[in-house]
């Protein structure tokens, strides 16, 4: 008897101090600050130029793991075609990187030209138009699948005003495309090829604000080989120097390179009389080819 009051006893107590010990708990939490909500990084908008070659899922592989990496991004892939790609959606779905997927096919009259052809055009202007259309703020960025980035600026363009711009290795045999700095401003631009142009620059060395783009409805990229890059930029006018954001400490480090894949040769058909019923078959439907 005496037993069972004891425990009764000292479970009375246990069950008070729990108690007693949650009310203090409580207490203590409705006093702390409530934590301030995460504050969303503006959006980026990265355009991606792409077209059937043997290359072709390889580059945007390894661009897409890139971005995998930046948080807030959508990628827009534009293909210079007239008929979407399964191999292409297969491999973007399974990177997993936030897309969307349009068609722009060279104009008839550039691609059937002898001189030189300008490549990207039609897919940069698409992306442009898709923005006009579904974006009202964040910063855009023409990164092309054959190149090189570091993530860090990714991170530095997000918050771009009007327009940024930084170095750009491996371009022409100077080695680098940058603005010239000194004193925190622009004093001209290092270019292995400046051929008249007012901005002479990479088109992985700079970034638009979306907010920007929509102020200069008039705003494209000309179809003019090797003027690209300064037909846009002189698009966005009015724009002086003074309103270029210099980012990569101050042009002062080199975040994006203009790594080109060597070219490789379609692959030759395959024998499949020889090798029909191997894992040959599943590979070959993977290999990008030209269409004839």
């Amino acid at each position: 008897m005496a037993l069972g009051k004891s425990i009764k006893m000292y479970l009375t107590i246990f069950v008070a101090t729990t108690c007693i010990y949650m009310v203090l708990y409580q207490y203590h939490i409705s006093r702390q600050p409530l934590p301030s909500p995460d504050i969303t990084k503006p959006p980026l908008y990265v355009i991606t130029p792409t077209y059937r070659r043997p290359e072709q899922l390889a580059e945007l592989t390894r661009l897409g793991y890139t971005l995998k990496h930046v948080i807030n991004l959508l990628w827009l892939v534009i293909e210079d075609a007239h008929n979407t790609s399964d191999i292409v959606e297969n491999t973007l779905n399974r990177i997993g990187v936030p897309y969307e997927y349009y068609l722009a096919p060279m104009p008839d009259e550039y691609r059937k030209s002898k001189k030189a052809k300008p490549r990207g055009v039609s897919n940069r202007n698409r992306a442009l138009l898709w923005l006009r259309e579904n974006a009202t703020d964040g910063v855009f960025y023409f990164a092309d699948d054959d190149n090189t980035y570091d993530i860090n600026i990714f991170e530095q363009m997000r918050y771009t005003k009007k327009v940024s711009m930084w170095p750009v290795g491996l371009v022409t045999k100077l080695g680098v495309s940058s603005p010239i700095v000194k004193g925190g401003n622009i004093e001209g631009f290092y270019d292995g090829w400046i051929g008249g142009r007012k901005y002479p620059v990479d088109m992985a060395g700079f970034a638009v604000s979306v907010k920007f783009l929509h102020e200069r409805p008039q705003a494209k990229m000309p179809y003019k080989p090797g003027y690209e890059e300064d037909g846009f930029l002189k698009s966005l006018a009015p724009l002086d120097n003074a309103d270029i954001q210099l980012l990569a400490n101050n042009c002062s480090e080199i975040l994006t390179w203009h790594t080109q894949t060597k070219s490789n040769h379609p692959a030759e058909s395959l024998n499949m009389t020889k090798y029909g019923g191997t894992n040959l078959v599943d590979l070959d439907k993977q290999l990008v080819r030209p269409i004839k």
